[in-house]
């Protein structure tokens, strides 16, 4: 079990085939900031139906395509 699994989780149920999330929404369904180990993990989003697109440090915002 990865410690991402809650935010894979809640991506899955939101169901949308785009979401948007801002690294503060992230850090409020996992409990804690993510980090520069989340490019290690990304690829798990597939097994929960999702990519993780564009990523914006500038934003802080992440973008998650349904697969």
């Amino acid at each position: 079990m990865s410690k991402y699994n809650p935010l894979w989780e809640h991506i899955k149920e939101n169901g949308s085939k785009m979401l948007k999330m801002t690294f503060d929404d992230i850090q409020g369904v996992l409990g804690f900031p993510i980090d520069h180990s989340f490019l290690n993990y990304k690829k798990e989003a597939s097994v929960y139906g999702y990519e993780v697109g564009k990523i914006s440090l500038k934003d802080k915002t992440v973008i998650f395509n349904k697969i």
